[in-house]
């Protein structure tokens, strides 16, 4: 299997994980995992009515963009980039897409 596809592989079941794990805060919203495996999008939204309002707000994005996965989003307390690597991901291989660039060196990833 290509490096591509291990990637989306595990993005899809760490994202599925999550998604099976009940929303205490309000266990009538949905958590749904959206992967786009042709544009290589990757997506955890909750969405749901929770008190009288509609909630829609996204957990997780990922891109994968040249051999990278790229976090573009983490509404989560998980280290996500740990994470990753502890499910094969080459530290090397995960860019924080919503850290300015001349900051991302700064940010430190378990190596497995």
């Amino acid at each position: 299997m290509d490096k591509i596809a291990v990637y989306q592989k595990i993005i899809i079941n760490l994202l599925e994980e999550i998604a099976a794990r009940p929303y205490s805060n309000a266990p009538e919203i949905e958590q749904q995992v959206i992967a786009d495996l042709q544009r290589n999008h990757f997506q955890l939204i909750n969405v749901g009515w929770h008190r009288g309002r509609f909630t829609f707000s996204p957990l997780l994005h990922f891109d994968i963009r040249d051999g990278k996965i790229w976090v573009q989003h983490n509404d989560t307390e998980i280290e996500i980039g740990d994470e990753l690597v502890a499910r094969g991901v080459d530290h090397k291989d995960v860019v924080f897409g919503f850290i300015p660039e001349n900051e991302r060196s700064l940010v430190k990833i378990a190596i497995a």
